[in-house]
């Protein structure tokens, strides 16, 4: 959090004034109780949100089912928000679904995470990151909201039967090697153990999905996207400038951006140049997922540009 202030801290980043005044869905929680911890918050239902900040932290999680990195942050933040016993609330947002929001934070790379005091937004963190770092950041969250009276607390029922230890699924070893290796910032040995997982079992698809995403995640990385897109505006005829670009797209959510910059670049490219744009063009897709509208829609458009 770089601003002590929550009225000023993403002044100018972030426009939620037109989910405001929005009328209420009366399936949202007028207020967190001891079932809705964790809760998913839409275009909609936003406005309750807000006015549930004004009693406890809301933290809001902006992720994608198709985002890799944002099914390893989630469970960390909602297990720090359950131990955290009722002093903050998590408001899940999947911003494919729900546009508006995704638009008002300017959520240029997912996982996005900001906290909502008093209405008012707090920038957390982008991406990624150690649960020790979530454990320290929720702790100055805290802290800014007792200096604002944002200090209300929501009702935690224990379940009939919590002295029963909780079955937790098992990861296998290579896939939590990866997930070691991806929160350590080590792309390349997190590659290797989904290339050793599904060498030996081919039809492991959380494998093949995580080595999707953990190759994107390593073409990304260090990259800044408003000096790739300058780089491939100046040079619309470099293949790299224009896949990195395609790519920071898809890890930011503007999916349907991605697609479309690498079907015109197909559509304007040598027939030699054209294999590297379709392979990667086809990673995408897998990657986004076979089923997904954008998907569907651009292989019908990338089959009427082959034939």
């Amino acid at each position: 959090m770089s601003d002590p202030t929550p009225a000023a801290a993403m002044r100018g980043a972030v426009d939620l004034s037109a989910l405001r005044d929005r009328g209420t869905d009366p399936a949202a929680p007028a207020a967190a109780t001891a079932t809705s911890l964790v809760f998913d918050a839409t275009d909609d239902t936003f406005a309750q949100v807000l006015e549930l900040s004004r009693t406890v932290p809301v933290v809001v999680d902006l992720w994608a089912e198709w985002c890799g990195p944002c099914k390893q942050l989630s469970p960390v933040i909602e297990k720090v928000v359950t131990e955290l016993a009722g002093r903050v609330v998590l408001a899940k947002v999947d911003v494919d679904a729900n546009p508006q929001l995704a638009q008002g934070f300017r959520a240029q790379s997912i996982p996005m995470v900001v906290a909502l005091l008093a209405g008012q937004p707090v920038p957390l963190f982008t991406g990624a990151v150690p649960e020790q770092q979530v454990r320290d950041v929720f702790d100055q969250l805290l802290q800014l909201a007792a200096q604002h009276g944002v200090t209300g607390t929501v009702p935690v029922e224990q379940p009939a039967d919590a002295d029963e230890p909780e079955a937790r699924p098992v990861v296998p070893p290579l896939h939590q090697e990866a997930f070691d290796a991806i929160e350590a910032g080590d792309y390349a040995r997190a590659t290797a153990a989904y290339e050793k997982a599904l060498s030996e079992d081919p039809r492991d698809e959380d494998a093949a999905a995580g080595l999707g995403q953990v190759r994107l995640l390593a073409r990304v990385a260090g990259a800044d996207l408003q000096t790739a897109r300058a780089a491939a505006a100046a040079a619309p005829g470099d293949i790299d400038a224009q896949l990195l670009v395609a790519d920071l797209d898809v890890a930011g959510g503007h999916v349907d951006d991605a697609f479309e910059r690498l079907l015109d670049l197909f559509a304007a490219s040598a027939d030699d140049a054209r294999v590297a744009v379709r392979t990667h063009l086809l990673e995408l897709f897998s990657l986004v997922g076979d089923a997904d509208p954008r998907v569907i829609r651009s292989r019908g458009r990338l089959a009427s540009l082959l034939f």
